[in-house]
């Protein structure tokens, strides 16, 4: 749901919604005020709101809902920024923001619903080496949402803000960091070898030096990795 009094920015995030594959607009709605019946009647998981409204202001507006989906502040403003974190706001999109700083807001608000909806089921994420973790990671890159098996991936590398996932046919760039993914990635099959690279331990094929065959590749061993390298992998 979109809820902005400018025509410009609504028609703005309804193309950028329109480029990302898992997502559907529900509406948008120049005031909360006319966005409030909807939200009482149907199931909305993102609110894009503004801030500066002439009838009511995002933030009082959000401090009314007694149920509130993943809010992101579409905002000309960053004085608000402070106040948006208190009540929970998943993200803050200052104007005029990109299709990447976007995304990036659409991402944090997907982990989050995710977790509340894990949270609703009563059931905490299985730990790491658990026989039932799930077997396949959700992407977001190139406007579609892939679903890749974690016995497909080689290595995984970082750039800059971006994460590469290599298999032996191809290769998916999304926002992501190497961090986020050591968290989510199960210790038993993964490890990060370097600043840059994760691992699949079971595709290594040997060390040579300070790198690892990978196949058609080598990738270096960090100095601060080594150690941990040759006790789990050699």
């Amino acid at each position: 749901m979109i809820i902005d009094d400018e025509e410009l920015s609504r028609d703005l995030l309804e193309n950028f919604i329109g480029r990302v594959g898992h997502l559907t607009l529900q509406g948008k709605y120049r005031n909360p005020l006319e966005a409030l019946p909807v939200l009482n009647s149907e199931s909305v998981d993102i609110i894009f709101l503004d801030i500066q409204m002439p009838e009511m202001t995002g933030i009082d507006f959000l401090k009314t809902l007694s149920k509130t989906p993943a809010v992101i502040f579409t905002t000309a403003y960053d004085r608000y920024a402070l106040e948006g974190y208190a009540l929970s706001v998943i993200d803050y999109l200052l104007k005029p923001f990109s299709f990447t700083r976007f995304l990036q807001a659409v991402n944090k608000a997907t982990e989050q619903i995710e977790l509340r909806y894990k949270a609703s089921l009563n059931t905490a994420p299985p730990p790491s080496d658990s026989k039932n973790q799930q077997d396949y990671l959700l992407i977001n890159a190139d406007h579609k949402l892939h679903r890749l098996f974690l016995k497909d991936i080689l290595y995984i590398q970082s750039l800059k803000e971006y994460v590469v996932y290599f298999t032996e046919e191809s290769k998916i760039m999304a926002l992501g960091s190497l961090k986020s993914l050591v968290e989510k990635l199960p210790s038993a099959d993964f490890m990060q070898v370097h600043k840059s690279y994760i691992v699949a331990k079971n595709k290594v094929k040997s060390l040579d030096g300070n790198q690892l065959d990978m196949g058609d590749i080598k990738l270096p061993i960090g100095g601060s990795y080594r150690k941990a390298v040759l006790a789990n992998l050699f």
